[in-house]
């Protein structure tokens, strides 16, 4: 998924797109810039409570799947 994200990322035209955490894929960063991409596994995201550090509560429907959108 972080490869795929990275190559429409550089075919968008965000140049200098890095990726850190590739080689274990258990938390994957991609940085582009103005916009960070956090990729989890399921067990790494319960594990980091992402929600609870930032103070959200989310639908019990919504925990732990999909993707987490932060702004600041």
């Amino acid at each position: 998924m972080a490869e795929h994200l990275r190559e429409k990322l550089k075919a968008e035209g965000i140049k200098g797109v890095s990726a850190e955490g590739l080689n274990r894929c258990d938390w994957v960063l991609l940085d582009a810039g103005d916009v960070l991409v956090h990729l989890f596994r399921p067990e790494v995201r319960s594990f980091y409570n992402l929600e609870k550090m930032w103070g959200l509560d989310l639908p019990e429907s919504d925990k732990g799947e999909g993707l987490s959108v932060h702004t600041a």
